[in-house]
C-alpha cells in the first residue's frame, strides 16, 4: 500500500517533517487491513487513523497557515520547503491516503455485517422500517433540531469544529440559499436502532439528511450533502499571555478561543456543484484545494459501539492481557524499604502501575516522609496520583505539584485537577515562561534518623493508570542519592521559573539535554575512527532535531553502528551510500502505541543507557523541561538491552525504512517475532517465577 514518494519532500538525507507523519498514519491505517489483526481491532485503527488525521489538520496544518501569514516564505531547516509547499504536499498526500480509507472502511464493514452488524442508508430500507422510521424522526428527532437558512439577512452560522451538519441547497422563485442543520446532540444516539431486523441499524446524520428537504417549506431542495470543518487549533499561549492576570483563568480563555479559530479543512460526503463548494469556502475563508470527499461517514468514532456491541464475541478482538505485578517488588510489603535497598524498573504495560501508585500512597502516610514533588502532564479522568498528592497534603506533607496547564486538548482536565490539589493545600505552579513541563518526574524526600533519603521516580510516559495499559512506557525508582539530588535541582529551579543550566547525573531540557547526546555521538564517533567497535541505539516516538540528525549521519559516515526505532515522525532517511548506509531505521506499529524513550550510546561492555521523556524533536531537546535519567543497575541495563535486541528482531510489527522513504515489512522466512506479544507473555513468566 506504499505510495509514491513525493521528490519534493525529500532532499539528501532528510525527509519532511509533516510527510513524515502522513507515512506514520498511513502504518496505522495498514493496520486496519492486517490480516494478524482481528476484525474489531482492524475497525479500531481505521478509527485511529481518522482521529489521528484530525489533529494533525488542527495542530500541524494549522500551525503551517499561521506561518504562511506570518512569515510568507521561510522555509524549514531541512528539505527547504515553503508553509505552502508543505501545505501542497499535505494535501496531494491526504487525498491518496483517503481513498485508501474508504475502501477499506467498505471491506470492513462487509466483514461487520457477516458478524450481525449491518449499517444501512435509507434507499436501503424495507418499506416497514422506513415507516418506522417517518414516526421515530417525527417524535424523537425532529424536536430536537436546529434549522438555519444562509441569506441576505441570515448571515452564515458559526460551525463548531469536527462536528457533522447536513447541508441543503435550496431554491425558491428562482433564488438559491444555503440551508444548514446541525446532526450532532448529546441527546440523541449516533447509531439509531431499525425493529425489522436485530443488528440493523442507521447513522443518525443520515437519517436527518434525507429527512432536510421536509424542513424547509416553500423551498425546493436541488442538492443535500454532509458536512464537516476542521479548525486550527494551534494556539501561541505567549501571545494571549498577561502577567497580570491569573494564568489558569488565562488557559481557560484559549480553550475557549480554540474552538473558534479559522478552519483549515471541509469534508463533504457527497459531490455537489463546484458553485456551491465554492460559496462554503467563501463563507469559511478557505481555499477549495482543502476540500476533500468522502464515501465513509465524516466520523468514525460510532465504530467503538459496533465494538461494544459485539463484546461477547472474543475471537473478533485481541486476546485479553492483564498487566503483571512486577516481581522485583513485593506489593503485600512496604515499598519504600525495598526502593532503597535496590532500583525498580516497571515496563508498561506489561507490568501494572499499580506499584507506583502503592508508593505514592505509602508516601502519603508515613511519618517519615517529609515532601512529595510531582510534575504532572496528562492525568486519567479519575486519577490515583491525585487522590495520593491530596491524601499527602492533608496529613500535612510538603506536596509541590507542577501541573501543565498547556497540554495539548488536556488542558480543561489539568485545569480541574489544579484546583483540587489547590483545594487541598498543595503548592502548585504552571512551569516555566516560554516552555512546556514535559518531564515525568517525582520526587519523594524522607527523613530516617537524622539521614535525608530521596526516592525518585523517573519515566518516559505520563502519570495516567488509563494510558499505562495501552502504551508503552518504562518507569524507574531508585534511591540513588546523586539522582535524587539532581531531581530536587529540577523541582528548586521549576519553583522559581527556572530552568537546570547543569546536572551531574541527569540530562534536562532545555540547558542539557542535547548537548550531552551530541557529546556521546561524538564520543561514539571517536571510539569508531580509532578502529573500536561503536555503536547507538536509540527508541523514540519521533526524530526532527538537525542537529542530532546531522550528528547521527557523521556517526555512520565515521563507522557507528547506528539503530533507530522510531515509531512517528523521522526526517532522516537510512541507508542513503555514502551517509547514512550504517544507520538502520524501522517503527513499530501494534497493539500497543510505541512511547518509551531508551538512548543507548556504546556497546554492552561500556555502554551508557538511559531513560527520558524526550523525543530528538527540537521542541522537547530544546523548548521543554524534560528529563532522562541514566540507568546504573546492571541487571536493569541488562533489561533495558533485551527489550531493545527484542524490538530490533520484531518481524511482525516493525517496518524497516527504505532508502527512498517508504517503509516496508520484514520478510518472515524464520521465526515470527511480534516484540509486544513477546514481552507480555515474559512478564506473565516473571510474574509466574
Amino acid at each position: 500500500m506504499a505510495q509514491d514518494t513525493n521528490i519534493s519532500t525529500i532532499k539528501g538525507v532528510y525527509v519532511n517533517r509533516e510527510i513524515s507523519w502522513l507515512k506514520f498514519n498511513e502504518r496505522v491505517l495498514e493496520e486496519a487491513q492486517n490480516e494478524n489483526s482481528p476484525l474489531c481491532e482492524k475497525l479500531s485503527f481505521l478509527a485511529i487513523y481518522q482521529s489521528n488525521l484530525d489533529e494533525f489538520f488542527m495542530v500541524r496544518v494549522g500551525s503551517l497557515e499561521d506561518q504562511k501569514l506570518l512569515t510568507g516564505d521561510q522555509r524549514e531547516n531541512k528539505t527547504k520547503l515553503s508553509p505552502q509547499e508543505q501545505i501542497d504536499a499535505i494535501l496531494e498526500n491526504v487525498t491518496k491516503l483517503n481513498a485508501i480509507k474508504d475502501n477499506i472502511y467498505e471491506n470492513l464493514m462487509k466483514d461487520v455485517e457477516t458478524e450481525g452488524f449491518r449499517l444501512v442508508r435509507y434507499a436501503d430500507l424495507s418499506k416497514a422500517d422506513a415507516k418506522y422510521l417517518d414516526s421515530y424522526f417525527a417524535q424523537e428527532i425532529l424536536p430536537l433540531l436546529s434549522v438555519m437558512i444562509v441569506g441576505r439577512k441570515q448571515p452564515f452560522p458559526f460551525l463548531k469544529n469536527r462536528e457533522i451538519y447536513a447541508l441543503a441547497i435550496l431554491e425558491r422563485k428562482g433564488k438559491k440559499k444555503l440551508g444548514i442543520i446541525p446532526c450532532e446532540s448529546g441527546m440523541l444516539p449516533r447509531l439509531v436502532a431499525l425493529p425489522g431486523v436485530p443488528g440493523t441499524y442507521i447513522l443518525l446524520e443520515e437519517l436527518i439528511l434525507h429527512y432536510a428537504p421536509g424542513l424547509f417549506k416553500g423551498y425546493k431542495v436541488q442538492e443535500k450533502t454532509l458536512m464537516r470543518i476542521t479548525r486550527n487549533a494551534d494556539i501561541d499561549v505567549s501571545k494571549v499571555y498577561d502577567e497580570d492576570l491569573n494564568y489558569r483563568d488565562q488557559m481557560e480563555q484559549v480553550v475557549k478561543l480554540r474552538k473558534k479559530l479559522a478552519p483549515v479543512r471541509i469534508e463533504f460526503t457527497r459531490d455537489i456543484s463546484q458553485k456551491m463548494v465554492g460559496e462554503v469556502c467563501d463563507y469559511c475563508e478557505l481555499d477549495e484545494k482543502h476540500v476533500f470527499y468522502s464515501k465513509s461517514p465524516l466520523d468514525l468514532s460510532f465504530v467503538f459501539q459496533i465494538q461494544d456491541k459485539l463484546r461477547d464475541r472474543q475471537e473478533l478482538f485481541f486476546e485479553k492481557r492483564v498487566s503483571q505485578q512486577s516481581p522485583d517488588l513485593d506489593v503485600m510489603k512496604p515499598l519504600i524499604p525495598q526502593i532503597l535497598e535496590k532500583d525498580v524498573l516497571l515496563s508498561y504495560p506489561y507490568e501494572s502501575i499499580r506499584p507506583f501508585l502503592n508508593l505514592l500512597q505509602e508516601a502519603a502516610r508515613d511519618p517519615k516522609v517529609n515532601a512529595i514533588r510531582m510534575t504532572l502532564y496528562r492525568l486519567a479522568k479519575n486519577s490515583k496520583v491525585v487522590e495520593a498528592l491530596v491524601e499527602a497534603a492533608e496529613n500535612g506533607k510538603q506536596v509541590e505539584v507542577l501541573v501543565e496547564l498547556k497540554a495539548r486538548f488536556d488542558e480543561e482536565n489539568n485545569i480541574e485537577w489544579s484546583r483540587t490539589l489547590e483545594d487541598a493545600g498543595c503548592h502548585v505552579v504552571y512551569g516555566v515562561d516560554g516552555l512546556k513541563v514535559h518531564s515525568k518526574l517525582c520526587l519523594i524526600t524522607r527523613k530516617d534518623g537524622g539521614k535525608i533519603q530521596y526516592i525518585t521516580q523517573i519515566g518516559t510516559g505520563n502519570y495516567n493508570e488509563k494510558t499505562s495499559r495501552l502504551y508503552t512506557d518504562l518507569s524507574l525508582m531508585t534511591a540513588n542519592e546523586a539522582i535524587g539530588k539532581d531531581a530536587m535541582k529540577v523541582f528548586q529551579s521549576i519553583l522559581i521559573g527556572n530552568t537546570v543550566s547543569h546536572a551531574d547525573h541527569l540530562l534536562v531540557a532545555p540547558e542539557c539535554l542535547q548537548a550531552p547526546v551530541l557529546k556521546m555521538i561524538d564520543d561514539e564517533i571517536a571510539i569508531a575512527k580509532d578502529g573500536q567497535p561503536a555503536y547507538i541505539g536509540v527508541k523514540i516516538n519521533s526524530l526532527t532535531d538537525k542537529k542530532i540528525i546531522d550528528k547521527l549521519v557523521e556517526a555512520s559516515k565515521a563507522g557507528v553502528k547506528v539503530e533507530l526505532i522510531v515509531r512517528g515522525i523521522c526526517c532522516l532517511l537510512a541507508g542513503i551510500p555514502g551517509e547514512t548506509e550504517n544507520i538502520h531505521i524501522r517503527s513499530i506499529v501494534g497493539r500497543f502505541l510505541e512511547h518509551s524513550r531508551i538512548y543507548i550510546f556504546g556497546t554492552p561492555d561500556r555502554d551508557k543507557i538511559y531513560i527520558a521523556s524526550a523525543d530528538f524533536m527540537t521542541r522537547n531537546t530544546l523548548r521543554r523541561v524534560e528529563v532522562a535519567t541514566p540507568i546504573y543497575d546492571d541487571k536493569i541495563k541488562q533489561r533495558i538491552r533485551d527489550m531493545f535486541g527484542l524490538m530490533m528482531k520484531d518481524n511482525m510489527q516493525a517496518r524497516i525504512q527504505q532508502p527512498d522513504g517508504t517503509y516496508l515489512k520484514q520478510n518472515r522466512d524464520v521465526e515470527e517475532i511480534n516484540s509486544q506479544e513477546q514481552q507480555y507473555a515474559d512478564a506473565y513468566e516473571r510474574a509466574r517465577q
